[in-house]
């Protein structure tokens, strides 16, 4: 059950100026390794979902998986990987994506997902929301029906978000971090 005291903020790690100067990288990784944080991440990011009778998790490569490996489990859903260009051994469909400096593409399965199938996406972080948004296309591409996109932590002041919820998908995060 979740705890709404525990402090998810204060189990992530932040790297000042990684991987460039300037830039303060949230590490989910510490959260990771604590039985505690993590068990609390995955309880309140499925929480407001075990009653939307997802069939699908997606997760974006790679912490993504992680994450997304536990909500499935956790509503008996199944898990659909979100990887970079030619990391899968089967007939793939592929989506090109904005990086802050150019593009970059992200594909999965052919057979992955099925027209009509609700299907949730998730990733530790939303930032400008590229990545998301480009797994938001694949997913559609395939005829997924995207009931919510998930996150442990959002930069608010990147974007990402509203880029999602202008598509119509519904974002629940959990920690926000100002700046980027």
């Amino acid at each position: 059950m979740a705890d709404a005291q525990f402090d998810l903020a204060g189990a992530i790690r932040t790297i000042p100026d990684y991987p460039k100067p300037g830039v303060m990288f949230r590490d989910i990784t510490t959260l990771l390794a604590d039985p505690v944080a993590f068990g609390e991440t995955v309880e309140r990011l499925v929480a407001p979902f075990r009653d939307i009778g997802a069939d699908k998790v997606a997760g974006v490569e790679a912490r993504g998986f992680i994450l997304g490996g536990a909500l499935a489990h956790q509503l008996s859903a199944g898990f659909v990987p979100i990887r970079k260009r030619g990391k899968l051994p089967h007939e793939t469909v592929r989506v090109a994506y904005s990086l802050e400096y150019g593009l970059d593409e992200i594909e999965m399965h052919r057979d992955a997902v099925k027209a009509g199938e609700k299907v949730i996406l998730t990733d530790d972080l939303i930032a400008t929301g590229g990545t998301a948004e480009g797994a938001v296309k694949l997913l559609r591409q395939l005829g997924a029906e995207i009931v919510a996109a998930c996150f442990v932590i959002d930069l608010p002041d990147l974007g990402g978000r509203k880029k999602l919820e202008a598509l119509g998908v519904p974002v629940r995060t959990l920690v926000e971090f100002e700046g980027d």
